[in-house]
């Protein structure tokens, strides 16, 4: 059975940070590609950041400068630091599993909240 658990979701002032994970279970961790997407309330959901299976990344503009992706595939798990944190940034975080081959299932986790608010 497949499993992606997001953690590190809260309340946190503007300017601050925080740290997101997602533990993957069921799956080659090194095979998929990973991202974390967000949706604010009344919003699409939206791409935030993306890192290949290699390791190559990138990110919305939104967040550029601000927020770092990154994986340990030792430890199956996908990081997202979240830095200058913005109200706008609020949002539930989700993360995304895709499979580097064309025909592949796709995952998702049960997404976390992250509130910016003074």
């Amino acid at each position: 059975q497949v499993q992606l658990v997001e953690s590190g979701g809260g309340l946190v002032q503007p300017g601050g940070s925080l740290k997101l994970s997602c533990a993957a279970s069921g799956i080659i961790f090194r095979l998929f590609h990973m991202g974390w997407y967000r949706q604010a309330p009344g919003k699409q959901r939206e791409l935030v950041a993306h890192i290949t299976s290699d390791g190559s990344t990138n990110y919305a503009d939104s967040v550029k400068g601000r927020f770092t992706i990154s994986r340990n595939n030792a430890k199956n798990t996908v990081y997202l630091q979240m830095n200058s944190l913005k109200p706008e940034d609020t949002a539930v975080y989700y993360c995304k599993a895709d499979p580097i081959v064309t025909i592949g299932y796709h995952y998702w986790g049960q997404g976390t909240q992250v509130t910016v608010s003074s």
